[in-house]
């Protein structure tokens, strides 16, 4: 696919860009230079195109360890990638010497470059900078505005040359969704199956990598791809957008997504770490697994322990990523607090699956994503309907519901009506009278019986149909 990279200094308006191509607004946007630190990419169209576009961090003149010395590495391995550039300047600040400097930077790419002259709604007041525009020797500049959408139509004219003769086309992801209509029609039916999509194994198994500040979800996802994919750092709270990355392991392919950190929400009081936060709890809805990396010198803290509880509301897979385990001292003591923590503060998952990791030494990266395709699977179990209610009358002859006024509560029929996560719905007499408790001891029948450790388990009580009851 053709591949598009957004660059230019802090500021000039790359993230606004980027989200007018792709509809909407997956990149964090404020008036403050340096918001974006990693480049991102994600697929969108410009007009009857689809094309991979690519923002990047704002070019600043570091090249030190320093994080914009990081930031303009990431940028400079993100040209790699990309078959064109548009190159964006502030049309109301004019041509800068750091415009100078990264455009004589950009001819020795041998990349197609196109010059956008931006924030140029009005054209009178971006006059100036258009004209000394030509001076930066990227021939002819164009008039847009990121902002209000004006001037793509001439960017995709510069473009066009560059387009390849065929495009592909499109996948629609989109998929389809299953309309049970009246779900209490299914009842007593043993024989009912819900319809429900296979797992492709060309589609990518989507996993955001989350949790605290500085507990190295960055460090391992570049182990994870082995490459510097993403900015690392000792400072807490580097990554700000959700950076997507594609990669393949065991024949499987993956859509893995690094994080900004979530801190405990009263101590979040910048705009930009609030949007981060929102990125962090979008990518969260739009995954499958959900890696939480935790530190295994203090494992499980509080704010842990909230990331997780969310990630299973959300019905998500949730893998446990113990790192740091290489400084790690009394390894034993610390696994006995941490399966004690599971138990008592997670306890609407049962052995929940985790795995100890470095991810800045590399180890155990494998036995990570090994453990990552073990529970996507668990995440899509299906359980028939006939064996199912074989298992709940043998379930009701051991521990009955409780009664009511003296009368049983009996359940009539059981059924598995979703998969990711397993969803099930139940028949009874009085639904509104069925204890929480005796959910739970349901639940907890499921996950042993039927071998589905470590993802939620959804349970949907319905009301019986009366077989004595008037019909018109």
């Amino acid at each position: 696919m053709f591949t598009l990279a957004l660059v230019g200094r802090p500021n000039v308006g790359k993230s606004t860009l980027f989200n007018r191509l792709l509809g909407k607004k997956l990149a964090i946007v404020d008036d403050r230079p340096g918001v974006t630190r990693d480049w991102r990419e994600a697929e969108g169209w410009i007009f009857d195109r689809q094309i991979r576009i690519i923002d990047t961090a704002g070019l600043e003149e570091a090249f030190d360890d320093s994080i914009q010395g990081r930031m303009r590495q990431q940028t400079e391995h993100a040209l790699k990638s990309a078959d064109a550039v548009v190159f964006m300047i502030d049309g109301r600040s004019g041509v800068t010497p750091l415009d100078e400097h990264f455009a004589q930077w950009l001819r020795r790419q041998k990349k197609p470059v196109i010059l956008a002259v931006n924030k140029g709604e009005n054209e009178r007041a971006i006059a100036t900078a258009f004209a000394e525009s030509y001076s930066l020797g990227l021939g002819d500049p164009v008039c847009i505005s990121a902002e209000h959408g004006v001037g793509i139509e001439d960017i995709y004219d510069a473009l066009t040359p560059y387009f390849p003769e065929e495009e592909e086309d499109a996948e629609d992801e989109r998929g389809d969704f299953d309309n049970l209509g009246d779900i209490d029609e299914i009842e007593g039916d043993v024989n009912f199956e819900f319809s429900q999509e296979d797992i492709d194994p060309d589609k990518p198994i989507k996993i955001a990598i989350v949790g605290r500040p500085n507990v190295g979800k960055s460090t391992l996802l570049n182990a994870i791809v082995q490459d510097q994919r993403v900015m690392t750092g000792p400072e807490a709270g580097i990554t700000r957008d959700a950076i997507a990355v594609d990669w393949e392991y065991d024949d499987r392919k993956f859509k893995l997504v690094d994080t900004a950190g979530m801190r405990k929400k009263s101590k979040v009081q910048d705009v930009i770490e609030k949007m981060s936060v929102e990125d962090s709890m979008r990518a969260i809805r739009l995954a499958q697994i959900v890696i939480l990396v935790i530190d295994g010198s203090a494992p499980m803290e509080k704010q842990d322990v909230q990331i997780a509880a969310h990630v299973i509301e959300e019905g998500r897979a949730l893998l446990v990523a113990v790192n740091k385990w290489d400084k790690v001292d009394e390894k034993d003591d610390k696994l006995d607090d941490l399966m004690h923590k599971f138990e008592t503060s997670l306890a609407q998952v049962r052995d929940l699956p985790w795995q100890t990791t470095s991810a800045l030494n590399g180890r155990n990266i494998n036995k990570l994503l090994d453990r990552a395709i073990w529970v996507y699977g668990v995440w899509n179990k299906r359980i028939k309907t006939a064996g199912l209610n074989r298992w709940l009358a043998k379930m009701e002859s051991q521990n009955p519901a409780p009664l009511i006024g003296g009368r049983s509560n009996r359940l009539k029929y059981i059924t598995q009506i979703k998969t990711r996560p397993p969803t099930f719905a139940l028949w009874c007499a009085r639904p509104e009278k069925l204890p929480d408790a005796y959910k739970r001891f349901l639940i907890n029948g499921l996950r042993k019986d039927y071998d589905i450790p470590g993802v939620p388990i959804r349970l949907l009580v319905r009301k019986s149909k009366n077989p004595y009851a008037k019909t018109n």
